[in-house]
């Protein structure tokens, strides 16, 4: 079982910059690729960012692309989620999730964090 814990959330101003933690624990879990998601009210569920565990190879979705950069602490187990030049269609509730096989398509995920809530004002 691998259990993913966001933080980081909160209200920016747009053109700003907020970045979000995941820590990832469990029997396993150094195993698993850690990749992002977000969900706008009304809206489906969007891949954001892929970091591959073994590789370090990243994917990121067509619209947030240039803006946003996932990285790994080097314990491997907290990844990180920078997002820069805010704007209010960013506004989501952000999760986390485990995948063996690194992609940004959530059928695909094992498991999976609360999320955290990031509002982007304009």
């Amino acid at each position: 079982q691998v259990q993913l814990v966001e933080s980081g959330g909160g209200l920016v101003q747009a053109g700003g910059s907020l970045g979000l933690s995941c820590v990832v624990s469990g029997s396993g879990s150094e195993n698993y690729s850690i990749a992002w998601f977000r969900q706008a009210p009304g809206k489906e569920r969007e891949g954001v960012a892929c970091i591959d565990s073994s590789s370090g190879r990243t994917i990121y979705g067509a619209s947030v692309r240039g803006r946003i950069t996932i990285c790994r602490h080097n314990t491997k187990n907290k990844e990180f989620l920078q997002m820069d030049k805010l704007t209010p269609e960013d506004t989501a509730d952000y999760s986390c999730a485990a995948t063996i096989n690194p992609t940004i398509l959530d059928p695909a995920m094992d498991y999976w964090g609360k999320g955290t809530q990031v509002t982007v004002s304009s």
